[in-house]
């Protein structure tokens, strides 16, 4: 009887009727499930016993198969995987990542298998599908993922949609420059039909909060995003719609066997200090390839932000190395149009200033003109191999230092090959990348050695263009520590200190938040090379003390920690620069916010706090932190607060 018993409890397993494959995190608080129900893979996930994701769909769908339904379980391998690296282009600089691996081995009803392979550490999960060779078959195209996150019925989301291909400036999105709204409902009256871009955060009422993001995308596949929800609650992987670039170039992926996708990430907790720490975009993957050099990374003017093109000329630009001289910045940015305005002679002549200045040089280039009608120049210099290598051949000889590349447009594989061949060569040429009018970066801190931010974001351009986004401000700055600054670098090239967002500062585009806001927002955002927005005529038209802390403030960070906040309405987090802690907080509600905080980091040390009186003006004072106290606190609405070093 046993024998026979033992038979069809076999039968029942590899049917998918039976047990579950389960694997826990290090500090088994995280647990995750694999299920075949139905010939159908799902997972589900939990967290301190609740439910963070019901039984969600796995699964993709090729040329040579469909993996999605008819599916048996094989067998399945755990393992641990244990870390340690440095990184200093990210929230943190020194990493140790422990996870446990389970790699579960499922075939479908033509006898082809694939792995889904899962790593849990405290907190995060990584997946991804690794696919073999199948007979002679040595590659394929992966033409779309059944992958999906089932949440809670009570789930609130903090989403941006993705925006429609070929619209907008020149035919040049999408570009990642949609808000975040806050504790919007799954279902909702207007769903976005393109879907919602990484990352996305989701709060389960009590239960805790969820991130969802993507990591490890290179040219060997596309960049995805999730669809709208269905009537059950459930996000699916998206790939790119076939309209991007012009309707050019494919939707899904054609790899090599084998070949693996890249990771989705899944970070859970019940509060947001994971979501704001975590470091699992760059935990699961490699360098791509040796820096060619050390590259150097701080601060930046760029006359553009402000000034506009008009100021794309050389006396202008020298204005911006001498203000760059002035605040002891590394570098100045000459955007858009010095192709056209000052040509490559006099630019040569406009970097051996800046050098004799103690400033280093960014370039602006347009990613090419082949997808987008975008018509700054320089155009057509990045887009092909041969173009571009004498064009970074030219740049280095002159002693440029890096590029800003624009007008990206689109997520698909095409696209991302387009990305790193433009970091494979820049590097080849010593010179680092900020991409623009872009999309996410997924792991490409750690991937790319000189890649050294992407916007990806409402930044400070809609500023200068939207008053809803000028009113809009603080709360959109809310978001950024929890969602989109947390899983990658943003260059949001903000801190602008005119009182009117334009040359002459005055009349027009009012500046809604306060100069210790503006401050803030250099430690809250995350970036290794910050283009600063402050104007030449700021050394004397604001206090002192606000132009000595921009002098002071670093750009790149060993530690991060999450204080307080809620995506929305406010946040507090320190970061610490060697030594030096720095705590910054933002304000986004109508009301002053007062607050109680911990801070053990500056215990019985003597700090200057930069805060905003009720009157909105900026003032600063020395405070000595007493071990074991809370700091009482108080942030004025659209204001600030900034605890830093005492210099």
């Amino acid at each position: 009887m046993k024998p026979f018993l033992a038979v069809i409890f076999c039968f029942l397993f590899l049917n998918g009727v039976a047990q579950d494959v389960v694997i826990s995190s290090p500090d088994k608080l995280l647990k995750l499930n694999v299920q075949i129900q139905d010939g159908k893979p799902v997972y589900s996930v939990s967290y301190k016993g609740k439910t963070m994701l019901e039984d969600s769909p796995l699964g993709l769908t090729t040329n040579e198969g469909d993996f999605t339904s008819g599916m048996k379980y094989v067998g399945k391998e755990e393992s641990r995987v244990e870390k340690n690296y440095t990184e200093d282009k990210i929230k943190k600089s020194h990493i140790q990542y422990i996870a446990n691996k389970l790699s579960c081995t499922l075939e479908n009803s033509q006898k082809k298998q694939i792995k889904v392979v899962f790593q849990l550490s405290n907190n995060d999960i990584a997946f991804r599908y690794e696919l073999p060779v199948w007979g002679e078959r040595m590659s394929c195209v992966v033409e779309k993922e059944s992958t999906g996150f089932n949440f809670p019925e009570s789930t609130t989301t903090f989403l941006s949609p993705m925006m429609s291909p070929m619209v907008g400036f020149a035919r040049t999105t999408p570009s990642y420059e949609n808000a975040y709204s806050g504790d919007a409902p799954m279902i909702r009256n207007n769903p976005s039909r393109g879907g919602y871009v990484f990352p996305g955060l989701f709060r389960l009422g009590d239960n805790g909060w969820v991130l969802l993001s993507e990591t490890g995308v290179s040219s060997l596949y596309c960049a995805s995003h999730l669809s709208e929800s269905s009537k059950d609650g459930i996000y699916t992987i998206q790939y790119p719609d076939v309209r991007q670039n012009n309707g050019f170039g494919s939707s899904g992926a054609a790899i090599a066997l084998p070949g693996v996708t890249p990771w989705r990430t899944i970070t859970v907790s019940d509060n947001l200090k994971p979501i704001v720490e975590t470091t699992i975009p760059f935990d699961v993957v490699e360098p791509l390839y040796e820096a060619s050099q050390k590259y150097k990374y701080g601060r930046s003017t760029w006359s553009w932000i402000v000034w506009q093109d008009n100021s794309m000329n050389y006396e202008d630009q020298v204005k911006y190395i001498d203000l760059a001289a002035n605040l002891k910045f590394e570098y100045i940015l000459m955007d858009a149009l010095w192709d056209k305005n000052i040509g490559k002679a006099r630019m040569q002549e406009l970097i051996k200033y800046a050098k004799s200045k103690g400033v280093d040089v960014f370039l602006w280039y347009n990613s090419n003109g082949q997808f987008n009608d975008a018509p700054q120049g320089p155009r057509n210099k990045m887009n092909t191999s041969i173009e571009r290598k004498k064009e970074m051949k030219w740049l280095r000889e002159a002693g440029v230092k890096g590029l800003k590349v624009d007008f990206f447009g689109g997520d698909k594989q095409e696209t991302m090959r387009l990305y790193e061949d433009i970091l494979s060569d820049a590097n080849d040429y010593g010179l680092m990348i900020i991409f623009h009018g872009a999309t996410l970066p997924r792991g490409w801190e750690r991937m790319y050695p000189n890649f050294v931010g992407s916007e990806a974001v409402v930044a400070s351009e809609m500023l200068i263009f939207v008053q809803a986004v000028r009113e809009a401000e603080a709360k959109n700055a809310t978001f950024h520590p929890f969602i989109r600054n947390t899983v990658g670098s943003m260059e949001f090239g903000g801190t602008l200190l005119n009182k009117y967002l334009v040359k002459s500062n005055e009349t027009r585009n009012k500046r809604l938040t306060t100069d210790v806001f503006q401050l803030a927002t250099a430690v809250l955002f995350q970036n290794p090379v910050q283009m600063f927005g402050l104007t030449p005529n700021n050394l004397t038209d604001v206090p002192a003390f606000e132009i000595d802390f921009m002098k002071q403030v670093p750009t790149t960070w060993d530690e991060t920690v999450y204080i307080d906040g809620y995506p929305g309405k406010y946040c507090v987090i320190a970061r610490r620069h060697g030594d030096d802690w720095y705590v910054a907080g933002v304000n986004a509600e109508k009301e002053a916010l007062k607050l109680k905080i911990k801070l053990p980091m500056l215990a019985g040390k003597t700090v200057r706090m930069y805060g905003d009186n009720p009157q909105k003006e900026a003032y600063t004072r020395d405070l000595n932190i007493r071990k074991g106290a809370s700091l009482e606190i108080e942030m004025q609405p659209g204001g600030g607060l900034i605890l830093a070093p005492v210099k």
